[in-house]
């Protein structure tokens, strides 16, 4: 009945008065711790966003600074290279005038008359003339002079002819310069766009992973509590209350957190391992009852196949040795059994001892010692009466739960819920057993293993979201352990007191390591059951834990109810299913 995370202090209250004042500094406490880690988170993310910001405007400087860099560079070798091409003009523009105007000579050089050149006069008569065969020296020419006006036209429009060709390959020659500085200018343009790309992208996928850490932790939270809550149906083979703790009333719910589907296979093999936990966990309970001597005769086991008789009778002191030695072997198993299911179990436990938080320390130690009372009051109550009664009896603790949820926290119960809580009610009270017998003291233990035990199912709903269920069930076994050993050092009075008859020890031994093997089995069940069914449909195949009981009860040791008693336990079913069902369909329906 006990392989489940939990939660709270481990003094147990005088009054109602002081179990008040105690919730009411638990919730300041739980407010407080809140608000300052809510603070913390604030300034840190406050921080971050400053520290991003401030990364952003370097690199827009940076980027600015390389985008201008990069324009001097263009325009320097621009400069550069224009006052190249400026010179090598001025080359080709001279050398084309030399040319033309040493051509153009030439010509008219030769156009000039050659009887007036010196020596053509007969007799040798230009003796006595001046340089050029004409007095003062003037040349006399065959053309006429509008030649003269002609040559120099076509100098000139050979002039023009060069110059424009000149300036229009120079033109060629910038528009393309000018095209590729256009080129180069557009892939500029193209990197800055990019680099805008990337900040916005940058930029992005922080605020998203920033949202991303709330959803998880919002999502971590959640499932948390539902493991806590399907952890407690190992530990007390039982479904826990379907109730809302106040803290997870208070943690905003992402509005998109698309869960994945599970397949129909994954549910029906889910659906199956919650229903084989169930009936492990309904074995433990019989094998519970066949250790104490109840009946003065012995039991009977599979209709007189073989019959073995009780080893103890079911006192305070013999039901805390049972719980001791089934702890011994969980505590043996346990760790290795941890490590498999979740790998950072141990660094959980060393975070959760290094953190001094003591509001958890106290809620996990309280749940610890809750189960702990709890079940030591439904091992003394299943030896006094039929198991199946006993565990039907021990399933009012939604009631209690769903009571003190209203009244600690204000969740107030719907109209379902009411209704479920009156069929509990009223199936309890059919399933009594009436006629010979002293019933009395396993009807009062079993009422208190479930009042016990939805004080544990409280303090573990509000530590949930804090430790992952797993570490948190390893912290819950060691603290039941240490409670049980204190139990039985302690002094007590000679009815409580363990009274073991030394030849049955071995018997003790043996039946210890069946039961902790059964709950560790059981265990590893429910956690894959949760795992591919999900919690929900997990914990509304424990509601049929009653049932499955007292089914074994009847085919191993023949524990007969009677139709009342029977009707009783359906009654009881129904209304702990109607509880699972409601809380079911209610998360559906906030989730869409």
């Amino acid at each position: 009945m006990n392989t489940q995370p939990s939660n709270q202090g481990a003094e147990t209250p005088q009054s109602a008065e002081e179990v008040l004042k105690l919730v009411i500094q638990d919730l300041d406490n739980v407010r407080q711790n809140l608000t300052n880690q809510l603070g913390q988170d604030i300034n840190r993310l406050r921080v971050e966003k400053e520290e991003l910001n401030e990364d952003v405007n370097r690199l827009r400087k940076q980027y600015e600074q390389l985008q201008s860099q990069q324009l001097e560079s263009l325009s320097q070798r621009q400069i550069a290279q224009q006052q190249l091409w400026l010179k090598q003009l001025a080359q080709v523009l001279a050398n084309n005038l030399q040319q033309q105007l040493g051509h153009k000579i030439r010509e008219l050089r030769e156009n000039v008359d050659p009887g007036l050149q010196p020596g053509s006069f007969p007799g040798g008569e230009l003796s006595g003339l001046q340089p050029g065969g004409f007095p003062g020296g003037e040349l006399s020419m065959n053309n006429p002079p509008d030649s003269y006006y002609e040559s120099a036209n076509e100098l000139g429009y050979s002039l023009s002819a060069t110059l424009s060709r000149t300036f229009d390959t120079l033109k060629q020659e910038l528009d393309s310069y000018e095209s590729d500085l256009s080129i180069q200018l557009n892939n500029m343009r193209g990197m800055e766009q990019q680099c805008e790309v990337i900040l916005e992208t940058l930029v992005s996928r922080l605020q998203a992973q920033l949202e991303n850490n709330n959803v998880v932790s919002s999502e971590t939270y959640q499932n948390s509590q539902s493991g806590a809550r399907n952890s407690v149906n190992t530990n007390s083979s039982q479904t826990s209350t379907p109730v809302e703790s106040p803290e997870k009333q208070s943690v905003p719910k992402p509005e998109s957190t698309p869960k994945p589907q599970k397949s129909a296979s994954q549910v029906q093999m889910g659906l199956i391992l919650a229903l084989l936990s169930a009936a492990v966990l309904s074995l433990f309970n019989v094998c519970v009852k066949i250790i104490f001597n109840t009946p003065p005769q012995p039991h009977q086991i599979f209709s007189g196949l073989f019959s073995m008789p009780g080893l103890i009778n079911p006192n305070i002191g013999n039901s805390l040795l049972i719980l001791l030695l089934r702890l011994i072997v969980v505590m043996l198993l346990m760790p290795i059994v941890a490590t498999f299911l979740y790998p950072a179990v141990w660094s959980d436990i060393e975070h959760f001892i290094k953190s001094k938080d003591f509001s958890l320390w106290w809620k996990v130690i309280g749940s610890a010692f809750f189960l702990f009372l709890s079940q030591v009051l439904i091992y003394i109550s299943i030896g006094n009466i039929p198991t199946g009664i006993a565990i039907t009896i021990f399933f009012i603790y939604p009631i209690i739960t769903v009571l003190l949820s209203w009244g600690l926290f204000g969740d107030r119960p719907s109209l379902v819920r009411i209704c479920a809580m009156v069929i509990i009610g009223l199936g309890a009270i059919l399933v009594i057993p009436s006629g010979a017998g002293n019933y009395q003291p396993g009807i009062l233990a079993g009422v208190g293993a479930g009042i016990t035990f939805s004080g544990y199912v409280l303090l573990t709903q509000m530590s949930a979201g804090k430790l992952h269920p797993i570490p948190f069930s390893l912290v819950n076994f060691a603290g039941i352990f240490v409670f049980s050993a204190l139990g039985l050092m302690m002094p007590k009075p000679a009815e409580w007191s363990a009274n073991i008859d030394p030849t049955v020890w071995s018997g003790l031994i043996v039946g210890g390591i069946i039961l902790g093997i059964l709950a560790i089995a059981s265990y590893v069940l429910n956690n894959f059951a949760i795992r591919f069914a999900g919690a929900a449909r997990a914990s509304i195949v424990g509601t049929f834990g009653p049932a499955l009981t007292a089914l074994l009860a009847l085919f191993t040791i023949g524990e007969v109810l009677g139709v009342k008693e029977v009707f009783g336990m359906i009654l009881v079913i129904i209304g702990v299913a109607a509880m699972s069902f409601e809380r079911m369909f209610g998360a559906k329906q906030k989730t869409s």
